[in-house]
């Protein structure tokens, strides 16, 4: 297993080395200013966009229930355990970069809506196909006359990789059934592969995940869809309220948290004592983790994007941009500055993943009577419905990246295809956490790099197609 990890983290170096890094600051950065600071000046409009959907829009989900579909994909362990190990590993600093990442990534995710809904295509049955293999195939020849459907497929491959692998399914049940191992220590040993014990209540919660999920994957978009749109907002209303208690709990602390988290990002050493020793560690942690998150370049949301009801690109590239700011901007921030006030992130504490996100909730509400003792347990809650969601979203964006390959047609093997995926779900508890997370950081970086291509050399369409929506819209509320 050790062999394994080496082999893995050595990928992960490659994969997540400073090209990536800097391709996808830099993609985030060209698109902020080509589009003048869209995602500060036009926050209001996506916001107002979110809850009002489109009349006679074409479609298969409204824009809400995309956005549900695609927040149900990135609003899950990201959050709680991608967070965590971003600071555990990277030092607070790691928070600083995420942000980062995070706001020059909502011009990103932008581009990448608006690019789904003006290259999707209708079926001959009526259901949308779209996302970046669309985007990458057809925008790209429109624009300059290169075939690059080679990299489409690409694109199509290692999605289907980080949805069966990596992101989608092992990830988020792995997150889930650590933390019930965390709220039952004593429970019997169920089996120990290479030294990984999984005991009866880790094994237990991996079967009732795997079943739910099947259920509702079985059922496919509409299903999905319908599900995250109950789930999604009320799971992220309940767990900003929460987070928002312990740091008014603690606010006293909130001002020396930030200053350690600035100092942090530039100078780690003098923070950690020399635990994170470089910047670019501290920033391949953030950014990375970010980037599992919320997903902005990795091209995965512009496939739930693509199925939403309208018939304006912008508009829904606003609503695709909201994505980022709450799973990120807001969620994320949250459970950082929980972590960094509590002071859970110490690594003398020993704790990692989940469990220093366990440590922080159980500090940060220790002054009110009895919460320090409940505060695992509804972290645990919260933990399985944000990583049920994300089960759920992701099996529809892998399963697309399969249908452009082999056909929609082909409903055999997309049903085959499904019952594939649910088995990943259920070996998920089984795996180590360190070989799951390099494995999810690997094809996070590999899906990356043909929709970073993609959104580079479609950057002026997408400035132009703004331009003249915002011209219009502004016309017509005067």
């Amino acid at each position: 297993m050790e062999t394994l990890n080496s082999i893995l983290d050595s990928i992960d170096g490659y994969v997540w080395g400073v090209p990536l890094i800097v391709t996808i600051l830099f993609v985030g950065l060209l698109l902020t200013i080509r589009l003048g600071c869209l995602q500060v000046l036009n926050l209001h409009n996506a916001l107002r966009f979110m809850l009002h959907n489109e009349k006679d829009g074409q479609g298969e989900v409204s824009s809400f229930g995309a956005l549900c579909t695609a927040l149900a994909a990135t609003i899950g362990t990201g959050n709680i355990v991608g967070v965590a190990t971003a600071i555990g590993t990277g030092g607070p600093g790691a928070l600083f970069w995420m942000e980062v990442a995070a706001f020059l990534g909502m011009a990103t995710k932008y581009a990448e809506g608006l690019l789904a809904v003006k290259y999707r295509k209708v079926g001959s049955d009526g259901k949308i196909l779209g996302g970046p293999f669309y985007y990458i195939e057809t925008g790209i020849k429109e624009r300059y006359g290169w075939n690059m459907k080679w990299l489409a497929v690409l694109f199509a491959i290692f999605g289907i990789a980080a949805g069966l692998l990596g992101i989608g399914t092992i990830t988020q049940v792995n997150g889930i059934t650590s933390a019930m191992a965390r709220l039952t220590p004593n429970a019997p040993e169920f089996v120990n592969i290479g030294g990984n014990s999984v005991n009866i209540t880790t094994a237990i919660a991996g079967i009732l995940v795997t079943a739910f999920a099947g259920f509702v994957i079985i059922g496919g978009l509409k299903r999905i869809a319908k599900v995250s749109m109950y789930i999604v907002p009320i799971m992220a209303i309940v767990y900003i309220i929460t987070c928002m208690m312990l740091l008014l709990l603690n606010c006293s602390h909130i001002t020396e948290a930030v200053e350690t988290i600035v100092r942090a990002a530039f100078n780690p050493s003098a923070v950690t004592g020399g635990v994170v020793g470089s910047i670019f560690i501290a920033m391949q942690k953030g950014i990375a983790r970010g980037i599992f998150s919320n997903e902005a370049g990795l091209g995965s949301a512009p496939i739930a994007a693509a199925a939403a009801k309208t018939k304006e690109p912008v508009r829904q590239g606003l609503v695709c941009m909201t994505g980022t700011f709450f799973d990120t901007i807001i969620i994320c921030t949250m459970t950082g500055l929980a972590i960094v006030v509590s002071g859970a992130w110490d690594p003398k504490l020993g704790l990692e993943g989940v469990n220093i996100t366990m440590e922080a909730f159980s500090r940060g509400l220790s002054v009110i009577p009895g919460c320090s003792m409940i505060a695992p347990y509804f972290l645990a809650i919260a933990l399985v419905f944000f990583a049920f969601t994300t089960i759920l979203g992701w099996a529809y964006y892998s399963e697309k990246c399969l249908q452009y390959l082999i056909g929609r047609k082909n409903k055999k093997a997309t049903l085959i295809y499904r019952w594939v995926y649910i088995f990943a779900i259920f070996i998920g508890p089984y795996l180590t956490v360190s070989a799951v997370w390099t494995s999810a950081d690997i094809f996070n970086g590999l899906m990356a790099f043909p929709n970073l291509v993609a959104l580079i050399l479609l950057s002026g369409i997408v400035a132009n197609e703004t331009k003249t929506f915002l011209a219009k819209f502004k016309g017509e509320r005067e």
